[in-house]
């Protein structure tokens, strides 16, 4: 009889875990992902690959676990997927592919997020690359930013045969994944090697470009690029505008967790400065907010992460939240912060208004309404985690590209085509801040259409 229940993943301690970046999800051992692969039932009509941005063949990698060929599951996954060992690990696979699963209608999904973790990291340890022939076309096509979706087009036109170059304005390559997502989330050896195999296709990585400031779209052109994508990403933070907010100690979580993440500012040894705070407030109810709130308790802190909704609205993934309260974030819903205290321009604490729940509102859930008390929570550390926005460099040089009122670049939604011709866009610089595989699915469909549009020209 089929298990109703995932097989069990090992975590590290939450005491021991709260103390240090490792990665807190240990993952399957190999007769654990065999025993979990034996719970699909490989559905002729599989919900599950719908559910999936980039349509993984789900029964076929599990198919390929059941029998203990792992090599064939990774190579079925890589098919669809460039970035696998990420997704397994970040992806949130309750709300895609998990969601519709068949046997979750009876009991749990299948833990397909696991199995391709699984399966990723085992080709990484034992699997020999083999290198792929590609026929070359000598066309040139340039990919701007190097996050989820910038990777993944770029790896779909280098197996193309296209020339492919990505000019990132950072010092090292992976955009959120190297400098939001915190090490014990998603290890930063296993994004790097992920980004090579993308190097080993031929991909070439041109780091500390910032386009639109060290060269702009147009000269891109000039120098051959046929085509052009830009994933420059969301890494503009929004404040919320009220007193306070300029007082030392008051950060966005973009700043800290580029502190923490990408300059490596846990690490004794590291030059970063960051504050150590005492206690810190973290405002905001995503993923996002959750890293920032595990963070701050990892460099030391007492963590409050406040949110002004109830726990049922919030939009972080569920096993995000259950981590963090797992280690130690105290979180506290149906408050409202209306100004950060300070003395000597330093922060003192946050001033909240208590929330209630109203109708819903038009994105469904209940909008929170003040209700007139009002509570002080003492900090000495603030973090602001209520979202992003495209930074707006870029197109304020770039002449004819058009946005969204929001600040998002205006796309094709099926070919992801910009208003300039020849300029493709695709991931949080068009949809704000969201998961990294819808990112990846945009990357794909821009990939295909920069094809299209390359040969339609010859």
């Amino acid at each position: 009889m089929t298990k109703k229940e995932k097989v069990a993943v090992a975590e590290q301690d939450p005491k021991a875990r709260s103390k240090n970046f490792d990665e807190v999800v240990l993952g399957y051992t190999s007769d654990q992902a065999i025993q979990e692969a034996q719970r699909c039932l490989q559905c002729k009509n599989p919900p599950c690959v719908k559910g999936c941005p980039v349509n993984v063949r789900i029964p076929e990698f599990i198919k390929c676990i059941r029998e203990g060929n792992f090599d064939e599951g990774y190579g079925t996954i890589k098919m669809t997927n460039s970035l696998p060992a990420v997704c397994g690990r970040v992806c949130p696979q309750e709300e895609q592919c998990e969601k519709v699963c068949v046997m979750g209608r009876a009991g749990e999904p299948v833990a397909i997020g696991r199995l391709e973790r699984f399966v990723s990291d085992y080709a990484m340890k034992y699997k020999t690359p083999e290198k792929e022939e590609i026929n070359k076309n000598h066309i040139k096509a340039a990919v701007v930013g190097s996050g989820p979706a910038s990777l993944t087009c770029a790896g779909d036109l280098a197996k193309m045969g296209y020339d492919v170059t990505v000019f990132e304005a950072l010092h090292e390559c992976g955009g959120v994944m190297v400098y939001g997502i915190p090490e014990f989330r998603l290890p930063k050896s296993i994004v790097r090697q992920e980004i090579r195999m993308l190097e080993d296709l031929g991909v070439k990585l041109m780091t500390n470009v910032l386009v639109g400031k060290t060269i702009e779209i147009s000269e891109l052109f000039v120098q051959g690029y046929e085509a052009i994508f830009i994933g420059s990403g969301a890494g503009l933070p929004k404040f919320m505008g009220i007193p306070g907010e300029n007082l030392n100690g008051v950060s966005s979580a973009n700043e800290y967790l580029t502190r923490i993440n990408l300059m490596k500012a846990y690490e004794a040894s590291s030059m970063t400065p960051v504050r150590h705070a005492q206690s810190t407030v973290v405002v905001g109810g995503g993923n996002v907010a959750m890293d920032a709130a595990r963070c701050a308790l990892r460099m030391g802190s007492a963590v409050k992460l406040l949110y002004r909704r109830s726990m049922e609205e919030m939009p972080a993934r569920k096993e995000e939240i259950h981590h963090a309260v797992e280690e130690g974030v105290e979180i506290m819903t149906l408050m409202n912060p209306v100004e950060i205290t300070g003395k000597d321009g330093w922060v003192t604490g946050i001033r909240v208004e208590h929330m209630e729940l109203g109708e819903p509102d038009a994105g469904g859930r209940r909008r929170p309404l003040p209700t007139g008390r009002y509570t002080e929570i003492p900090a000495d550390q603030v973090i602001m985690a209520i979202g992003t926005s495209p930074n707006p460099l870029l197109v304020s040089a770039t002449e004819g590209l058009e946005t969204e009122k929001w600040g998002g670049l205006k796309v094709d939604e099926e070919t992801q085509a910009t208003s300039i011709p020849g300029v493709f866009s695709g991931g949080d610089a068009v949809t704000g801040a969201a998961t990294v595989i819808k990112a990846m699915g945009a990357g794909k469909r821009a990939a295909a259409a920069m094809d299209e549009y390359i040969k339609a020209k010859k």
